[in-house]
């Protein structure tokens, strides 16, 4: 088994990075494996590196050391090679997609990680790209697309910045209309605030927009929020942050394993944090889509419900 450790110098402002891989040195001076650090230097980079890891053929675990640019990233480059496994080491403002496990401090144990377990994880195609924890359009596609303005100020964290992107977007016109389809029935025009379409719980600094999705689990979670008045959004942004929405009556949450959307012009799209347009997208579960290392104390964790999906 190698190990590749792909670094982003610049994800969470570089608070973490050096400490990264001087324990990443220092774990492996013991250990017989052969390891990489390689150290990004351009957008589209760790997308690169991993992919030529991935083709060489070699069994591999590719750790993701960032936020979820990186993530996403790695993953895209990795995606449909059975050779390779998936690690995730945070260093960005937020890794939102580590809040679905109580404890996620081992995913920064070195060790933990290297002895870790790779369970096979669903994950999402959107059109040709790939994500691990979440995606959205409308509000909140334009608020993450701003939260990585507001990332860069300085003393600015992921939930500030988060909480920042909202406040500019509540000045102006809130909210989308599309057509909306899911698991394949007919597509219905909806105005809606946003549709998320979620792999785990939580996105945007820490918002529990799919309180019930488990990335173990075989299926997606679709909530959709209808449009409201600017004045009701903060208190819905309350209760959205602990993951209690789903009683409102403009709030819908249910289970799939598909959302497709149409609109009449280019909207924004988040995915994985990532901001692109387009006026036509579909999310699709893939089963098992690629095979995610929990460290040693995750896994032995979780390990009993990750049974219950024959993931073992």
């Amino acid at each position: 088994m190698k190990y590749l450790f792909i670094v982003n110098p610049v994800a969470g402002k570089g608070k973490k990075q050096a400490e990264i891989i001087e324990a990443v040195k220092n774990c492996f001076s013991h250990r017989e494996e052969e390891y990489e650090i390689y150290t990004t230097s351009a957008a589209g980079d760790a997308k690169q590196k991993a992919n030529a890891a991935a083709v060489s053929g070699e069994n591999i675990t590719v750790f993701a050391c960032g936020g979820e640019g990186t993530v996403f990233e790695v993953l895209n480059g990795i995606v449909g090679f059975d050779n390779v496994s998936l690690g995730v080491i945070p260093c960005g403002s937020a890794n939102d997609f580590l809040k679905f496990f109580e404890n996620s401090a081992p995913f920064s144990d070195i060790a933990a990680l290297a002895d870790g377990v790779a369970v096979p994880t669903d994950i999402i195609k959107a059109n040709d790209y790939y994500c691990l924890n979440g995606c959205s359009v409308g509000m909140d596609a334009v608020v993450a697309r701003d939260m990585n303005i507001f990332k860069g100020w300085r003393g600015v964290s992921g939930p500030m910045a988060y909480k920042l992107a909202v406040l500019k977007t509540f000045f102006g016109k809130i909210g989308v209309t599309v057509n909306l389809s899911v698991d394949g029935e007919s597509p219905v025009k909806r105005d809606c605030l946003f549709a998320v379409i979620a792999n785990a719980p939580y996105y945007g600094g820490g918002y529990k927009s799919a309180p019930e999705a488990n990335p173990f689990d075989n299926a997606l979670d679709f909530t959709t929020v209808d449009i409201i008045s600017k004045l009701k959004v903060p208190k819905f942004l309350s209760l959205y942050e602990k993951g209690l929405h789903g009683s409102l009556d403009y709030c819908t949450l249910r289970r799939c394993e598909s959302m497709e959307f149409t609109a009449e012009k280019p909207v924004p799209v988040n995915l994985d944090g990532e901001i692109i347009e387009s006026r036509h997208m579909k999310f699709t579960l893939v089963k098992g889509g690629v095979k995610f290392v929990l460290p040693r104390p995750v896994y032995e964790n979780i390990k009993n419900s990750l049974k219950v999906f024959d993931f073992t």
